[in-house]
């Protein structure tokens, strides 16, 4: 990988950063994600959260782009993520070996460029991969409204398949929820919860104990946490893609803001008196956001 560039790259046509664009809602669910922010020899952990790399490397798979290709009008998009069910960390244990038997080879060459065998010899290597399992997010794309309708009919039949970090973990549908004429904000505000059947009843039975009614809970509105782009956010992610090719992968920062969004719970029976109404009200414990 070389070394960061110091500004994030934008096309010159690009259109000004605080001009309002419409936005292209995602929702990335699947029974495995991995969003990669580090890897080192035997290690390839996952971040909490998809990362801009991540997502828009399945924008680029789904309009057919290669690795080697200049990633153009996509790195002028403005990414925001919703954190709808944070998932549940998961390592993946694997060993390396030599099918015929022999020793390893270690990273270092000879003068004529063969790999050193190990020293001592070693026949096992051991890795060690993470992943998010059972994770639901609502990422939001800004972006001129031409480049967001090209995407939004690629994604819906991709020309490469498509994948949550690695090629091992697909999406599950619905993927693509389309385009909201708003601001990445509002968009992630209005939209409906979006997690599994399951975490939904499970989310209800407990705020119904926490509340001692005897029966489930279900508010109108619930409180998610948010990533958002933002030039004057106070946080800085390494995650901002300049080259995806192989001899040159390139990435460079950008600047976030984390905050928390009150957003429809899609029950439909939602409770309407006080006492059962919002989840972030009183009695409400908030480690219970957290799925704990």
């Amino acid at each position: 990988m070389t070394a960061p560039a110091t500004e994030p790259a934008t096309p010159a046509d690009a259109e000004p950063a605080g001009e309002d664009h419409p936005v292209l809602l995602l929702r990335l669910a699947g029974p495995l994600q991995s969003w990669g922010v580090r890897s080192a020899f035997n290690r390839r952990d996952t971040g909490a959260e998809p990362t801009k790399s991540g997502v828009i490397g399945l924008l680029a798979a789904s309009v057919g782009m290669s690795r080697e290709e200049p990633l153009g009008d996509l790195l002028g998009l403005r990414l925001g993520i919703r954190v709808d069910q944070p998932g549940t960390l998961l390592r993946d244990y694997h060993t390396v070996s030599d099918y015929r038997g022999r020793p390893l080879p270690q990273a270092g060459v000879t003068a004529k460029g063969t790999q050193k065998p190990t020293s001592p010899v070693k026949h096992t290597h051991v890795t060690a991969r993470y992943y998010l399992q059972d994770a639901v997010f609502i990422a939001a794309i800004s972006g001129p409204r031409g480049l967001l309708l090209t995407l939004e009919t690629a994604l819906r039949a991709p020309a490469f398949p498509l994948a949550l970090g690695r090629r091992s973990c697909p999406p599950t549908q619905p993927l693509c929820l389309g385009i909201r004429s708003t601001d990445m904000e509002s968009a992630l505000r209005t939209e409906p919860w979006q997690p599994s059947a399951h975490a939904r009843k499970q989310y209800a039975a407990r705020l119904g104990r926490e509340r001692r009614l005897g029966r489930p809970a279900h508010p109108p509105t619930i409180d998610r946490s948010a990533t958002l782009e933002d030039p004057n956010g106070h946080d800085v992610l390494q995650d901002a893609p300049v080259s995806f090719d192989p001899h040159l992968r390139t990435f460079t920062s950008r600047r976030v803001r984390h905050t928390w969004l009150s957003i429809p719970s899609g029950y439909h029976n939602a409770d309407s008196d006080a006492h059962n109404g919002p989840a972030d009200d009183a009695d409400h414990d908030p480690f219970a956001l957290l799925g704990w």
